[in-house]
């Protein structure tokens, strides 16, 4: 069965009349994980409520140049703020791993992204970060230690760089860091068209990036059976090996039987489908007044700054 992902990122943000929570830069200045956590299974609600059984969030940039554009995703440029809070919205989205909460009726599969290093430096979105491994360890991958923890069932590859090479290439960290040394076990997923930007490569084909760790394309555009096609001929010829493939499609499946969709039938007969009293419900709205609140900065204009 197909799995549809949607960015619900601060809230379900796509549907009109769903609950809106302040975007990430907001939540981050609560220094709240509880809520954060609150906030996530109010977000799994109203996204199932939409049928819809996949989110691409939470973000976990730990931004370090607010010129960047996206800096808004970002909870702060404090690692520790976004380590607090990654493996809570995580549990809040996808429910706490482990029980019986775990991808119950309501929850939705998480995205930890974009792995790694995206608002690293100079400003620029789809950017280069140059910096040492070990700020890229204890900066940048703060929030996808509790993430794995947590149990994300998937992550998302950056559009950027890391000290010049482009992460949907680099498999020394999508498979040596993530998956081995970190133990993600989930399906890692591109972002927009990102892997026809690694060199050799276009949006139809892409062997390198399957090769690196990418275990689903995130494709756009009207070309996609050449992609299909491409990738099947790279396997059939030995260009992606056998046991990266089968590790590719074995994670895919294990993230839908985890998620139930197996059983789960079409999107709108499933237990929260179609319950459109959910988006905007008195109590959600409740919470994100709450998160408001908590999220309102003073500053003080002490010594006439």
């Amino acid at each position: 069965p197909v799995i549809w992902g949607t960015d619900a990122v601060h809230g379900n943000n796509n549907i009109v009349g769903a609950t809106i929570f302040p975007h990430n830069i907001g939540l981050g200045a609560m220094r709240n994980p509880e809520l954060v956590r609150r906030i996530g299974e109010v977000t799994a609600a109203e996204t199932a409520a939409a049928g819809i059984g996949w989110s691409f969030a939470p973000t976990l940039a730990v931004v370090q140049d607010d010129r960047w554009g996206r800096t808004y995703e970002s909870y702060s440029e404090d690692p520790r703020i976004v380590a607090s809070y990654a493996g809570e919205m995580i549990k809040g989205i996808q429910g706490v791993a482990g029980t019986a909460d775990f991808m119950a009726p309501g929850k939705v599969i998480a995205t930890a992204k974009h792995f790694v290093g995206d608002g690293g430096t100079g400003g620029r979105d789809q950017g280069d970060t140059r910096t040492s491994e070990a700020v890229l360890r204890d900066v940048h991958a703060a929030g996808y230690y509790p993430a794995v923890d947590a149990g994300t069932l998937t992550a998302m590859v950056s559009f950027s760089a890391w000290n010049g090479e482009k992460m949907h290439g680099n498999r020394s960290l999508l498979t040596g860091v993530l998956k081995d040394r970190m133990g993600f076990d989930g399906l890692l997923v591109g972002d927009w068209n990102a892997h026809g930007q690694l060199d050799g490569c276009t949006n139809e084909d892409c062997p390198d990036a399957i090769n690196a760790g990418l275990d689903m394309f995130m494709y756009s555009g009207p070309e996609w059976k050449k992609l299909y096609e491409n990738t099947l001929a790279d396997a059939r010829n030995g260009t992606i090996a056998a046991a990266r493939l089968d590790d590719a499609v074995r994670r895919i499946l294990r993230v839908k039987l985890l998620s139930g969709t197996f059983e789960a039938g079409k999107p709108s007969s499933r237990p929260l489908a179609g319950r459109y009293e959910l988006f905007g419900a008195p109590a959600h709205r409740g919470v994100a007044r709450e998160a408001v609140r908590q999220s309102m900065v003073l500053l003080k204009n002490n010594n006439g700054v």
